[in-house]
């Protein structure tokens, strides 16, 4: 790969709560939808982030040999199209891995916009849609009941999302808290 970056909130080498399985979970930084009462608004910064190379991603994700895929979650992972484009493709052709999108574009937005149209067939899942508070749901990967749920290869089904837990806390040897979820606690 080239020295092409994400722009990063947060990386989590291993989650039970972002997708089937244990999961990679790449939350990119930057996000102009401004969803009220968002789960993640410390990813809204477009300023915000640290660039990572997608070689030093793809070296995280191949560290962590017990993790069955990859989530990308945000801010929104398709404000930065080319990178992700670039990052999808390589680890469909390098690895037995499963990817799967959040985004708060609609499914039939991600269709009229070639380019995230185009990264949609190196997904497994992906979950399209703004989170709309007053439709709550918080469950199998579900923010709001508004959200459509695409199942782009046969890998995994509905009943995969099902039992999912609804929240993780981890802390980390620096005492740093990373809360993830489709039904995070307060703290």
């Amino acid at each position: 790969m080239s020295e092409i970056a994400l722009n990063i909130h947060h990386l989590e080498p291993t989650s039970r709560v972002n997708g089937p399985g244990c999961r990679f979970v790449i939350w990119t930084q930057g996000c102009t939808l401004a969803c009220p009462s968002c789960f993640n608004p410390d990813t809204h910064s477009l300023t915000a982030g640290t660039s990572i190379s997608l070689d030093a991603i793809t070296a995280q994700v191949c560290e962590q040999s017990e993790i069955e895929g990859i989530t990308f979650s945000g801010g929104e992972p398709l404000l930065q199209l080319p990178a992700l484009q670039q990052f999808a493709r390589n680890i469909r052709d390098n690895t037995q891995l499963t990817l799967l999108l959040f985004t708060g574009f609609t499914w039939e937005e991600i269709q009229r916009n070639p380019p995230a149209a185009d990264i949609v067939k190196y997904m497994d899942i992906v979950i399209a849609g703004r989170y709309l508070h007053h439709q709550r749901f918080a469950k199998s990967l579900i923010g709001s009941t508004n959200k459509t749920i695409h199942f782009i290869t046969d890998k995994y089904c509905l009943a995969d999302l099902n039992g999912i837990p609804g929240c993780e806390i981890d802390i980390s040897t620096d005492g740093t808290i990373t809360i993830s979820g489709i039904d995070p606690v307060n703290l």
